[in-house]
């Protein structure tokens, strides 16, 4: 009897926790549509906040790498036929890898970690912030250099670091704020077991 019923409940507990990232991922979506047109409204700064990053990198954390790199390859590339913004050469296709790149590092790193806290958030948010840029730049180059428009040094410096300063502090702050709240809520919270617990 137990060997019938059990195989079923896990399955249906699995397909409901699909359900739920699907669900959660969607949302994240939604929010990459739509916090732009808030920022936007922020004079001298607003283009410099980076939104749709953050909801990305909350959904690779929130939902996992698969998602997260769904969700980030998608996001600029469907707000760009549906809204005309990111322009989508060389814009969006650049942006399509480098946000995907942040959904796919922060969400296979925050899991790697047997124990969770706000260092390993940092971990892996800044690796992802690292590993995304360095893809950003790598697609602009390519993107650039096939219309024979030189990507330089300079232009990478000044678009992944100097001109994206307030977007780079805002996630540092709030992502890691979110999270944690989400832990503190019983939400999301975090692994706390060692490898002898895990196993």
């Amino acid at each position: 009897m137990s060997t019938t019923t059990h195989p079923s409940a896990e399955h249906r507990g699995r397909s409901k926790h699909t359900t739920l990232r699907l669900v959660l991922s969607a949302l994240f979506l939604s929010l990459g549509y739509v916090l732009p047109f808030m920022t936007g409204q922020i004079k001298e700064i607003g283009n410099m906040l980076l939104p749709m990053h953050i909801p990305v990198l909350l959904c690779g954390m929130v939902c996992g790498w698969k998602y997260g790199c769904a969700v980030g390859f998608m996001l600029p590339l469907t707000r760009s036929l549906f809204f005309g913004m990111p322009v989508m050469f060389p814009s969006a296709i650049s942006m399509a890898f480098e946000l995907a790149t942040y959904g796919l590092i922060v969400g296979l790193l925050y899991v790697t970690f047997k124990k969770q806290n706000l260092l390993t958030i940092y971990i892996s948010l800044i690796s992802a912030m690292i590993a995304g840029r360095l893809v950003w730049g790598m697609m602009q180059a390519i993107l650039l250099g096939s219309t024979g428009t030189p990507f330089t040094f300079r232009l990478f410096l000044a678009g992944a670091l100097l001109q994206a300063v307030p977007g780079i502090l805002l996630q540092l702050i709030l992502i890691p704020s979110v999270i944690f709240t989400l832990h503190k809520t019983h939400l999301l919270p975090f692994r706390k077991g060692t490898y002898q617990q895990e196993k």
